[in-house]
């Protein structure tokens, strides 16, 4: 799962809502500062009476939501229901997906890389703020008056990053400090928690990574999550979280369910592929082809060659 980067994110705005990509980009883009832009979700998709839902995905940038209707932020542990306004923090470290549940959806949100606010600019790091840990509470529920007043910060953000101004980028990182403190003070006091269960929602994500890894189709083509540890840094859980998890929900471990999938694809590469045994071997991401030997002895009694024919 490639996390998605800044032109990625604008290649997909302009896709969903019809407009050219320069469109979208600040007019003066400064690569030295770190990357900034802000957008106001009626007007990004004015064309379509619904907003499309973002993927499952880390992004390899910071993005701050001011959100009015319905909608759910899904995370490895846990489901937000939305029920009016809210504010949401997303970082790097941990991937969501957002689904509204209205059509209608309005509000802002900015996107930042981590240049925009180094330390030395901000005197933040933001990946020592509770508010970006992972199972922190990334998403508030707010309160119509509390909803204005965050409103408000991003219309001078929105009317700032299209002025003259010479020092607009040093207000702007003010305007998102501003944003980060709100989302500070409302952590102690949030009530949003998941109604769903958290252990059936990460065995449903690890269930729908591990398949995404498959099938394999060319020998060129290499298994990219093959650890324990691989697949709960995909899911921002820790190894002995998910490994609990999947075991009391699935009867198994990570590293089972993991080494069962393999095998599976490795027993359709044996039969139904002409690739020798030091293709599949390299393709599932076994290091040595003795390993796979001994791997696919250990799970079916038999070599791969013996199996083969």
């Amino acid at each position: 799962m490639k996390a998605i980067s800044i032109p990625d994110l604008y290649q997909q705005l302009a896709t969903a809502a019809d407009t050219e990509l320069s469109a979208l980009l600040p007019p003066d883009i400064q690569p030295e500062i770190g990357h900034f832009n802000v957008f106001n979700v009626a007007d990004l998709f004015r064309h379509h009476r619904e907003r499309p839902p973002m993927p499952y995905d880390r992004r390899a940038y910071y993005k701050i939501s001011l959100i009015r209707g319905r909608s759910r932020a899904e995370y490895a542990d846990k489901v937000i229901e939305i029920e009016q306004n809210a504010l949401l923090f997303a970082t790097p470290r941990v991937p969501y997906h957002w689904l509204p549940e209205d059509r209608e959806q309005d509000g802002y949100f900015c996107v930042f890389t981590d240049e925009f606010l180094l330390p030395a600019k901000s005197g933040v790091r933001l990946d020592e703020l509770p508010l970006f840990q992972p199972g922190g509470y990334p998403v508030f529920a707010i309160t119509d008056a509390e909803y204005a007043e965050i409103n408000a910060i991003f219309r001078k953000m929105a009317r700032e990053i299209t002025s003259a101004y010479v020092y607009k980028y040093d207000l702007l990182r003010t305007y998102v400090l501003e944003l980060i403190h709100w989302g500070q003070r409302l952590q102690p006091a949030t009530a949003l928690y998941p109604a769903h269960s958290a252990s059936a929602r990460v065995t449903s994500l690890f269930v729908e990574l591990l398949e995404r890894q498959f099938p394999i189709e060319t020998p060129q083509q290499k298994l990219q999550l093959r650890t324990a540890k691989d697949y709960a840094d995909r899911l921002a859980v820790h190894v002995n979280h998910l490994n609990k998890v999947l075991k009391e929900n699935t009867g198994r471990t990570t590293t089972e369910l993991i080494g069962g999938r393999v095998i599976q694809e490795a027993k359709l590469l044996l039969k139904q592929t002409s690739w020798n045994i030091s293709e599949i071997s390299d393709s599932l991401g076994f290091a040595e082809v003795a390993h796979f030997s001994n791997f696919f002895k250990r799970q079916t009694a038999v070599s791969p060659g013996a199996f083969r024919s």
